[in-house]
């Protein structure tokens, strides 16, 4: 694959045989991104897991201390005084079976889908078309719930959802070059420590094989794990 010029200037300030400790790689990947727009900053880690056992499928959310630089839209499915509270929580847009008719008509100006329990019912004959969008409610992630005004809030200050995909590797963003260090630091810090409070207790050897963290068309930087485990 050819690269570009800009590209190839910012991988000479990064060297490939080197993990940088976490101070060092939130410096890098500020000074490294060179495209014109306030580019997204991405954390990969790669797992020693097997998505195909139950207990390595690892999926789940969180609520990043500085959030991600995105404001998410927020559609929440409910109805009655369900929806109310949604609407007072800040929701873009709320509502129950038509909302549900218009989504399955190809409407898609959200980020996010929350939903009530007693409406997944409906929502079910949209999986095809929401499952593979990763835009379907699920428990596990807090977006099938009766608390949606925790749920909205949430979001809105910056929640992200993780899931490990088909390889073992586990993509999350983590802010924009526009953040402090610090602010990237901690952000990636918060990921780090839920991932290792949920290591399935199956995983044999070693749990993460790298991390690397990248800002768009960039090129990426290898994290030294040693200095997340670091105070501070």
């Amino acid at each position: 694959m050819k690269r570009g010029k800009k590209y190839l200037e910012a991988a000479k300030l990064i060297d490939k045989t080197k993990n940088y400790s976490v101070d060092e790689a939130m410096d890098l990947v500020k000074k490294t991104s060179y495209v014109k727009f306030d580019a997204t900053v991405e954390v990969a880690f790669r797992l020693n897991l097997d998505p195909r056992k139950a207990e390595q499928n690892l999926r789940g959310a969180l609520v990043l201390p500085h959030g991600t630089g995105k404001v998410s839209r927020v559609v929440v499915i409910a109805q009655g005084e369900k929806a109310k509270e949604a609407e007072a929580a800040g929701a873009d847009f709320v509502g129950a079976a038509e909302l549900i008719q218009k989504i399955g008509a190809g409407w898609f100006e959200f980020d996010v889908m929350v939903a009530t329990p007693d409406m997944m019912g409906q929502l079910g004959k949209l999986g095809r078309i929401l499952g593979p969008k990763g835009l379907m409610p699920n428990p596990k992630t807090g977006t099938v719930t009766m608390d949606v005004t925790k749920a909205v809030h949430e979001i809105k200050n910056g929640k992200i959802e993780y899931r490990v995909d088909k390889v073992g590797n586990i993509h999350a963003p983590i802010g924009r070059v526009s953040f402090t260090a610090q602010q990237l630091k901690e952000n990636v810090k918060t990921i780090y420590e839920q991932l290792n409070r949920i290591k399935p207790t199956t995983v044999k050897g070693t749990y993460m094989k790298n991390i690397t963290v990248t800002s768009s068309m960039a090129p990426g930087i290898h994290l030294d794990e040693e200095s997340l485990k670091a105070r501070g």
